[in-house]
């Protein structure tokens, strides 16, 4: 199956989550509405809330509702945006301004905290307590993710075992939670819960390997933001950090002298990656990469086939190839 096709699969329920979005984010204040408006509608692969009614169709579910309530992941996940470009300085997103660039700081964490707070009410409105704790967990994740994110800034000797850490908080708690409120919202049994939990998390440690990779070998107009931005950023990703640790003395002190430099030239990043290809670290994550990939089809053995069971394993496949 193609791209072209699995989107055309799913079009009619990402028309739906669209409609849905803007009809649950009621806005009072102008402002809001205009800050939303920049980041929330600017492209978004609406990748969570389409996992969440696909993981709620998977488990019988063959109402309409779940999507309006699906939006408590992508109101959530907008909310993370707008305050981690703040911390990280990111000036691009989506290739538009990043949102505390065009409309300043304090704008731009008290939108956050207002997506924040519509996904919670969204939330609490379902009236199960297993959701809002779900909620909470992964709001609590996030943030120790994005905290332990900061304090690892610049860091050249972060390794493997604190990366995935922070990925794991970062990116796949987010996904794995989509997921298995999917399950719930359809009343599934613990065992299938638990297999969309366990598929969840692997597809969002993938996920973000891949995002990783992509700031290294993607094009930046495709990407819409520079490559190398988290590099500028002080992030030290797993590519890097496979490849420093493997690197021969001349070449880590290279490596370190432009990591260390965040105005590294264009020929200095050639290089950069010349080495990291070099010493396996591109190689070595795109292959732990495809091992979460699998993890995450496998996940799925225990349902019966049917077109959710097939769109999940196409967005697994497709979380590897994927451009941006």
């Amino acid at each position: 199956m193609n791209k072209a096709r699995l989107l055309d699969m799913v079009q009619e329920d990402l028309t739906d989550i669209e409609i849905a979005l803007k009809e649950n984010l009621a806005p009072q204040i102008d402002l809001v509405a205009r800050v939303t408006g920049h980041i929330l509608f600017a492209g978004g692969k609406r990748l969570r809330p389409l996992l969440m009614v696909l993981c709620a169709r998977l488990c019988g579910y063959c109402g309409e509702d779940v999507k309006p309530f699906a939006t408590i992941m992508e109101y959530l996940h907008t909310a993370t945006l707008l305050h981690d470009d703040l911390v990280d300085e990111a000036v691009v997103r989506r290739g538009k301004p990043a949102a505390h660039c065009r409309f300043g700081n304090s704008t731009a964490v008290l939108v956050g905290d207002f997506l924040l707070a519509r996904s919670l009410s969204i939330a609490a409105a379902a009236g199960r307590i297993e959701i809002i704790k779900i909620m909470a967990d992964i709001t609590e994740n996030m943030s120790q993710g994005e905290i332990q994110q900061l304090i690892g800034k610049g860091r050249l000797d972060l390794t493997e075992d604190e990366y995935m850490e922070v990925i794991r908080c970062k990116t796949a708690v987010l996904i794995q939670g989509g997921c298995r409120v999917g399950a719930i919202f359809a009343n599934a049994t613990p065992e299938k819960e638990q297999a969309l939990a366990t598929y969840g998390h692997h597809l969002g440690m993938a996920f973000q390997m891949a995002d990783d990779l992509l700031d290294y070998t993607a094009d930046t107009a495709v990407l819409g933001k520079a490559v190398g931005t988290d590099l500028r950023e002080g992030k030290m990703t797993l590519p890097l950090i496979v490849a420093l640790e493997k690197a021969e003395k001349a070449d880590a002190g290279l490596m370190r002298t432009i990591i260390k430099n965040r105005d590294f030239s264009d020929n200095d990043f050639s290089q950069l990656l010349c080495l990291m290809k070099k010493y396996g670290g591109i190689d070595y994550t795109r292959r732990q990469a495809a091992g979460h990939i699998i993890s995450a089809k496998n996940a799925l053995a225990s349902f019966s086939p049917c077109e959710s069971k097939t769109v999940l394993l196409q967005i697994a496949e497709f979380a590897l190839s994927r451009k941006s």
